[in-house]
């Protein structure tokens, strides 16, 4: 592809830029959650920074080459297009959440030790549970071309209702990786108050999808259809 060939305001090598400033970062930030733990030999740590390091890399990798069109909608900030009032709001409320948590973990775990003798084998399950998040988070990137981080309406893109791969199993299959990545790291590193606040995110999680689904219903056409083929928003056989 021509380096100089635009696809809706990025170039290719912007498009390479962008993945590697976003290694660069999580890099720093994950080096910086290991120095607030005290521990640099901490496993679990070590763990999710490589977990979560490569789910990002994949991801961005996958767009940059293969769907240029999402890696545009993915850069959008709250408060742009068409986003619903409510949900700009919203993102600031889980971004802060998301911080806090992300901060209060190696705090827990490692340097202050707050949870302690937090069994092993809820560890492993933990560490099981983000291999399935993996799966769910990237392929949701992949079937659908419409995942928007805004609750919006694609109207310039034609969005339509996507229902085959992830999407034929649950309808939120995104917001399902986040569910098990909400729960599944507080268990791999250990830290009681990281799940406490996990927790908190799945609610949020819930709440979103509430609001998310009334727009869908209302401003997607087939996407009533879609809710009577696919049962399950998040939890298969549950909800």
């Amino acid at each position: 592809m021509d380096t100089e060939k635009n696809y809706e305001g990025f170039t290719v090598d912007e498009g390479k830029k962008e993945i590697i400033t976003q290694t660069i970062s999580l890099c720093i930030w994950f080096a910086f959650i290991l120095f607030l733990s005290g521990n640099w030999f901490w496993i679990g740590g070590w763990i999710f920074a490589l977990w979560f390091i490569g789910l990002t890399l994949a991801r961005n990798i996958y767009l940059h080459r293969k769907d240029p069109e999402l890696l545009k909608e993915r850069s959008m900030k709250p408060g742009t297009g068409n986003q619903k009032g409510w949900d700009k709001y919203l993102m600031y409320i889980i971004g802060a959440i998301f911080i806090t948590w992300f901060l209060i973990m190696p705090l827990d775990a490692q340097r202050f030790a707050w949870t302690t003798n937090f069994p092993v084998w809820l560890q492993v399950v933990g560490g099981i549970l983000l291999v399935i998040s993996f799966f769910f988070s990237y392929r949701a990137y992949t079937d659908n071309t419409f995942l928007s981080p805004l609750v919006r309406i694609q109207t310039e893109r034609k969005q339509k209702v996507v229902s085959t791969g992830v999407y034929g199993f649950v309808r939120h299959p995104l917001y399902l990786g986040d569910a098990l990545f909400f729960i599944g790291t507080p268990l791999l590193l250990g830290s009681k108050y990281g799940l406490i606040l996990g927790v908190v995110m799945l609610f949020i999680i819930a709440v979103r999808i509430v609001g998310e689904e009334k727009m869908l219903v209302e401003d997607l056409e087939g996407y009533s259809d879609y809710q009577n083929k696919v049962k399950s928003r998040l939890i298969p056989f549950l909800w």
